[in-house]
């Protein structure tokens, strides 16, 4: 891990124990007014290696907070189901197409689905192929870098 990365993955811990830090545009943001010059497709890479969930406040508001027991085991068994089950993965748009063997996409969309991603919108399985949609300022292929990184398969 770099130096740079290391610093500005320890920001981003810092920043979201001391405030309410609701989209990666407000992450990046509160980023660059530490001084640290960062886009969103890093923030997003970040998020997805520090594994950071969203969850409700006191208010209700959705925003990031660090994985608790039951998110570990959630993204655990979604890695599982994708090293099962997935035989491919390509981006389109804001969407990550996944590939599968027959019957197989309905319980890897399951798992995607019950592994309650921040960037993930939702997701509609047929026999083999799953439609991911990413939610609004994430691509499919931001989507894919985060799959592979629970995969360990970081390109």
């Amino acid at each position: 891990m770099t130096a740079a990365r290391r610093e500005r993955q320890g920001a981003i811990l810092r920043l979201i124990g001391e405030r309410e830090i609701s989209t990666q545009s407000e992450l990046a943001d509160a980023l660059r007014g530490e001084g640290i010059d960062t886009v969103q497709t890093t923030v997003s890479r970040d998020i997805a290696q520090l594994g950071l969930v969203k969850v409700r406040n006191g208010n209700g508001k959705l925003v990031y907070a660090l994985p608790g027991a039951a998110d570990l085991r959630r993204i655990e068994e979604l890695a599982t189901a994708m090293r099962r089950w997935a035989t491919g993965m390509t981006p389109a748009g804001q969407l990550l197409v996944i590939t599968t063997p027959n019957g197989l996409a309905a319980p890897l969309a399951d798992a995607i689905d019950e592994a309650g991603l921040a960037d993930v919108a939702g997701t509609v399985a047929g026999e083999n192929t799953i439609f991911v949609a990413a939610r609004d300022g994430m691509s499919g292929g931001d989507l894919e870098e985060q799959f592979r990184h629970h995969l360990g398969r970081d390109t």
